[in-house]
């Protein structure tokens, strides 16, 4: 075997090597930002900042929920160490069908995408009642940590 051949690898895939989250220090943190508790992207509702005791750290409580399962997660970590945010993006896609529980969607530029599961819960039957009525519908999506979810819908505009 040459040395060429021990260094030949077959990467199935690439992405684009951009990170689902980055560090930030715990006391920069604000609430209605976003944070990672238990390894699931949250949104903090309530924090709030212990004072130090003899020889210790400030402590931050943090209380959040999560983005897309809406379970409440507690965490408490020193203020001067790092927590990981991630990197969240929303989206509007066109609705074009709704098929075997997922979300036929097109972006802006006309690119397909149906790899979105249909949302459980009132908001899916909005979705699926607004479609069988005919109805133009603009669904956002939420996207973090390699997850996605509709959360929110609205009639497009007419004579777009």
């Amino acid at each position: 075997m040459s040395d060429d051949e021990k260094h030949e690898h077959a990467f199935e895939q690439a992405g684009s090597g951009a990170s689902t989250t980055f560090p930030m220090q715990c006391s920069a943190l604000r609430k209605n930002g976003h944070v990672v508790i238990k390894n699931r992207p949250c949104k903090i509702v309530d924090m709030s900042t212990s004072k130090t005791g003899k020889h210790g750290h400030a402590k931050v409580h943090l209380i959040a929920i999560d983005i897309f399962t809406g379970k409440k997660l507690e965490d408490i970590c020193p203020s001067t160490h790092n927590m990981d945010v991630p990197n969240v993006s929303r989206n509007e896609y066109q609705l074009v069908n709704v098929d075997d529980g997922f979300l036929n969607l097109m972006t802006q530029d006309g690119t397909a995408k149906d790899d979105v599961k249909v949302p459980e819960g009132d908001i899916g039957k909005e979705i699926q009642a607004g479609f069988d009525d005919g109805k133009d519908l603009l669904v956002t999506i939420i996207s973090a940590m390699g997850e996605e979810q509709a959360i929110s819908y609205k009639e497009a505009p007419k004579g777009s």
